[in-house]
């Protein structure tokens, strides 16, 4: 069994800056890509930014030269350094990751997803 646990949400000012972390714990053999999608009220799920196992980041436009995505392989874990947050930047954070099981079973897991809210 697989598991993917989000910290580091809560209420940000704008201008601010806020880290988000993941950690993915279980019958873990290889972690490939890894990401964090988001979700506003009314809104769909969106892609904010990913990253595959050897670091190569890729963003959603809105986020670039604001928000920083990174891992740490060791630990399993993925991080969003959300800086300069701006109001439409709060929703519902989910942590994403495609995993091999050491049974050799892959599929993509979601976390339970952690709440950023931007407001003065």
């Amino acid at each position: 069994q697989v598991q993917l646990v989000e910290s580091g949400g809560g209420l940000v000012q704008p201008g601010g800056s806020l880290r988000l972390s993941c950690a993915a714990s279980g019958s873990i053999f290889n972690i490939n890509d890894m990401g964090w999608y988001r979700q506003a009220p009314g809104k769909e799920r969106e892609l904010v930014a990913v990253i595959t196992r050897s670091g190569s980041p890729n963003y959603e436009d809105s986020v670039k030269g604001r928000f920083t995505i990174s891992r740490d392989n060791a630990k399993n874990t993925v991080y969003l350094q959300m800086n300069s947050p701006k109001p439409e930047d709060t929703a519902v954070y989910y942590c994403n990751a495609y995993i091999v099981t050491t049974r050799g079973y892959s599929n993509r897991y979601w976390g339970q997803g952690t709440q950023v809210t931007v407001s003065s």
